[in-house]
């Protein structure tokens, strides 16, 4: 490397290598909400339909963090991960995950689909990504319900702000958030 030359940043390298298809999964993803007052009927009409009918859904109990890490330069859009981890299954490793942009280009298909990629992490996480320069943009809860059919993934959640005090977590809203995607696909199965 020349002496002068500008040094590689992380965003540059994730760039270049979603560009190189070396990060190859795709997520296709329905999102949807339902209120309050229809949520049982949701999760039981999904009990019905999902294989998971025998053992219930899968509860979860999660906290994300969303971190941000800007160019130095502020040319580009941030580079934008999120750090999730289980409040009801302490043992479980924490969940990086990055998500990219959606993909603009069939505007007659009504799934978002974009990239992304997933990684078990250590509990060091947070102090990792804040000793790279990233930042935190915003934190929130969710509890809700996993169900499965197949290869597809559906989840029933309530969204919660985080509270600084003790109080108890406060819904964004008075809906689900319900979202439905499949398991990731290698980006050479994903395309027609």
């Amino acid at each position: 490397m020349a002496a002068n030359a500008a040094p590689i940043t992380a965003t540059d390298s994730l760039s270049q290598a979603l560009k190189a298809n070396i990060i190859p999964n795709q997520e296709y993803l329905l999102q949807g909400s339902v209120l309050d007052s229809a949520v049982e009927v949701l999760l039981h009409r999904l009990r019905g339909l999902c294989d998971n009918v025998d053992a219930g859904p899968e509860t979860f109990d999660d906290q994300e963090v969303c971190f941000s890490l800007r160019d130095p330069n502020q040319q580009s859009t941030p580079l934008t991960l999120r750090v999730r981890k289980a409040l009801d299954a302490r043992d479980m490793p924490y969940q990086l995950r990055y998500i990219g942009q959606p993909d603009l280009g069939d505007k007659n298909r009504p799934t978002v689909v974009r990239s992304s990629l997933d990684i078990a992490c250590s509990g060091m996480l947070i102090e990792f990504l804040n000793e790279l320069g990233c930042r935190i943009e915003f934190e929130y809860s969710v509890k809700g319900y996993m169900f499965r059919k197949g290869r597809m993934k559906i989840t029933v959640a309530k969204v919660f702000k985080i509270s600084q005090s003790s109080m108890p977590p406060e819904p964004i809203s008075q809906s689900y958030l319900v979202e439905l995607s499949p398991a990731l696909l290698p980006l050479s199965q994903s395309k027609p």
